[in-house]
């Protein structure tokens, strides 16, 4: 339970990156509305990154589900509660959902953050 807490919080403090992400790319995207294409370079990564990190989110979440749906009877028959059953499935479920995100948002902060030359941070 304690390393689902840690992985919970790092995804968390993965994602309160956000709003600086958010900050560090407008001013990137303006540039490239002022040119002949809107989804040409930072736009574009934008959104292919967020349709990515979803499918690659609901693939694990899913992927969480079977693999706790598979452990119901071992875990029963060993005299378990079943993670199904206890919101431990739920949970992993969850932080698997996330993960990609997470993930996503931390590389843009320090791909950002570089191309703004270090100001930041």
């Amino acid at each position: 339970m304690l390393r689902a807490s840690r992985q919970s919080t790092a995804i968390a403090g993965n994602l309160m990156l956000a709003p600086m992400v958010i900050a560090m790319r407008l001013p990137l995207i303006a540039m490239e509305a002022n040119g002949d294409s809107i989804l040409r370079g930072e736009g574009l990564t934008a959104v292919t990154e967020k349709a990515t990190a979803l499918a690659e989110g609901v693939f694990a979440a899913q992927m969480a589900y079977f693999r706790s749906a598979m452990l119901f009877w071992p875990e029963i028959l060993s005299g378990h509660m079943p993670s199904m059953l206890n919101g431990a499935a739920v949970q992993r479920s969850a932080t698997a959902a996330l993960r990609p995100a997470g993930r996503r948002v931390k590389a843009n902060f320090r791909r950002l953050a570089t191309k703004a030359g270090g100001k930041l941070g």
